[in-house]
């Protein structure tokens, strides 16, 4: 058993939600700025954005499962304790990712500012999630609560917003990327669970022909293991793509 072993098919999967990611956000963008009207918050492309949230999410509940096993297994850590730090550190360096972006909307789209988005969200999830690491059917019946919990919250708004980062909307939230702890914990909940049974004690319990040396495969396995840089910068390169292809104003954002 390797430890150091990368498995192909996870990055592979997180690379191609990458491009879906990047696709959606440059129609996004068009709509947005008011370049091209596309509608992106209802129908078809609703739809590709949560299909693309989803399978991040999901991902990272199967690779919190791998990341926990690799760890529990390599004899590095003593303790919970130990073990808890670094999965505490990782969540708030992507917390921390999440306040920059805040930060940054606040001050170019003041009006539409993220809240609290994904990165938000992941970072706080993987530290709240590590209690339930070493679960396996605990965590199916944990994110099926949660899941279901979370769309019965997303049926009312509340006249307040100190816990819109938990799931309860309120009536004046306006922002272009909201992922509130329910559901979405639900998601991570249900791929650690699944990462449990498909990787269990680290290794690959089920046969797939191994592809990763075709050049459209590393590509996107690239993509996929340098996943939250490329988050981190590809709208500001969407944005200056934009403006060098005449498209797109700067002067929207003084």
């Amino acid at each position: 058993m390797n430890l150091n072993e990368r498995f192909w098919e996870i990055d592979f999967l997180r690379g191609l939600a990458v491009i879906m990611m990047i696709s959606y956000h440059l129609l996004f963008d068009l709509s947005f700025f008011g370049v091209y009207p596309i509608n992106t918050s209802s129908g078809f492309f609703w739809y590709f954005a949560r299909i693309t949230a989803f399978m991040f999410i999901f991902l990272v509940g199967i690779s919190l499962h791998l990341s926990y096993s690799r760890a529990k297994m390599s004899g590095r850590y003593v303790g919970e304790k130990d073990l808890f730090f670094k999965y505490l550190k990782r969540g708030l360096k992507i917390f921390s990712l999440g306040i920059l972006i805040t930060l940054a909307t606040w001050i170019f789209i003041r009006q539409d500012f993220i809240i609290f988005g994904i990165l938000h969200f992941v970072g706080l999830a993987i530290i709240l999630e590590y209690p339930f690491m070493k679960y396996k059917y605990f965590n199916l019946a944990l994110g099926l609560v949660l899941i279901v919990l979370g769309f019965y919250l997303s049926n009312f708004t509340f006249s307040f917003s100190w816990l819109l980062w938990l799931g309860f909307i309120p009536q004046s939230l306006q922002t272009v990327d909201y992922f509130p702890l329910l559901p979405w914990i639900g998601v991570v909940s249900m791929g650690m669970f699944i990462g449990t049974v498909l990787y269990y004690n680290y290794q690959r319990k089920f046969k797939i022909p191994d592809i990763s040396s075709l050049l459209p495969v590393r590509l996107f396995c690239f993509l996929g293991r340098h996943s939250l840089l490329i988050y981190f910068i590809h709208q500001p390169i969407l944005i200056i793509l934009l403006y060098f292809l005449g498209v797109l104003d700067i002067s929207y954002f003084f």
